[in-house]
């Protein structure tokens, strides 16, 4: 009897980007880019873990305002750009594959992060309810300042700035983060975009500004580098969408005529999500897979029943990529895994980063 998780060692070509399996390294902001740089720790990190079919870097803001967390990194800088550089050379010298994941946090922000401690935007001043992590302690997000139709036109232009960036730092292309909360997902959310402009009210005008920023970008690199990243009905980060399944429908039936590499979903709700979007998008789609009720985070198994049905044409794992740097050979071999340690998750040195042991090590 075939071995179901077999399905990940098949290659697929999504876009620009050859992938010798279907094994996604997902983001995770690791919060050890300290001065907002990449450098030899972060490259030895992403090196360890180039036998990923795709590599997805952590969360890499666009601009200053655009920062959400502490010791993020950005691609809006020459320093960036060359640490960065050292991070895309080593993964290619190991073989790998790797793009940037390209965010804006909108309102997900505070003043302590930005040199002239300017107030985080959003779509609307509507504040998030939630907070940011700092050594002193949780400092509430403030109430933001709602964006012109200039602010926007300027994001967007940072959005295609951060991907020529990418670019020059040696990525493979860049996945725009319109997830989990931030300002692309903001927009999307009739809960966070309360605004009466053509960029508010009526689905057609929420997803305009996402169409914005997919269009710049893709013009720019090329749409055959650029992936987009979705979380349908995820209520994180003060996210709260009345009309889940029309606003994705149109959004995604928008992006169609546009030949990106992929969409990437982050299945937050249920299955059933995941394949209207699936019908309704002709191109690559990745999945990073909702956990069973008797399995978190979401295990290989997981992900290789959505390849068997066709859900998915590859599968992003987060946290088992964490503690097993080199996961495609372990799947292979039926384990053993590695037990990631979450107190190491953010921020620090080696420790929980780039000491996970390999099969090899062990032996």
């Amino acid at each position: 009897m075939a071995n179901p998780l077999d399905e990940y060692f098949r290659p697929i070509t999504l876009g620009k980007l050859e992938l010798p399996n279907r094994l996604v390294m997902a983001p995770m902001t690791r919060s050890r880019a300290y001065g907002g740089l990449t450098g030899d720790l972060t490259a030895r990190y992403y090196a360890q873990r180039a036998s990923a079919g795709l590599i997805i870097t952590e969360a890499t803001q666009v601009s200053e305002i655009g920062q959400g967390y502490i010791q993020t990194p950005g691609l809006h800088g020459d320093e960036q750009i060359q640490g960065w550089r050292k991070v895309t050379d080593a993964v290619h010298a190991a073989g790998g594959r790797i793009v940037a994941q390209l965010v804006h946090c909108g309102r997900i922000g505070h003043p302590v992060l930005y040199a002239d401690g300017a107030t985080p935007v959003g779509p609307s001043a509507i504040a998030s309810g939630e907070s940011l992590y700092t050594p002193e302690g949780l400092l509430e997000h403030p109430v933001p300042r709602e964006m012109t139709t200039e602010d926007i036109a300027r994001t967007v232009a940072d959005f295609t700035a951060a991907a020529r960036n990418a670019v020059e730092a040696g990525f493979d292309g860049v996945e725009l983060h319109g997830a989990n909360g931030f300002l692309l997902h903001q927009f999307l959310a009739d809960g966070s975009n309360r605004r009466t402009d053509g960029y508010g009210g009526s689905i057609a005008g929420r997803i305009r500004f996402t169409l914005e920023v997919v269009e710049a970008v893709s013009t720019a690199i090329g749409p055959e580098r650029v992936g987009l990243r979705l979380s349908p009905g995820l209520a994180y980060n003060g996210i709260t969408e009345s009309d889940t399944a029309d606003l994705y429908r149109a959004l995604v039936r928008a992006l169609a005529p546009t030949p990106l590499a992929y969409l990437h979903l982050f299945e937050a709700v249920s299955r059933d999500m995941t394949e209207l979007i699936r019908q309704e998008w002709p191109g690559g789609l990745i999945l990073c897979p909702h956990p069973t009720p008797d399995s978190f985070p979401a295990t290989p198994e997981t992900g290789a029943a959505a390849l068997r049905d066709g859900v998915a044409d590859a599968i992003a794992l987060a946290t088992m990529w964490v503690a097993n740097p080199d996961l495609p050979a372990r799947i292979r071999a039926g384990g053993p895994y590695n037990e990631a340690d979450p107190a190491t998750f953010y921020g620090g040195d080696h420790r929980g980063y780039t000491d996970y042991p390999t099969l090899e090590d062990r032996a």
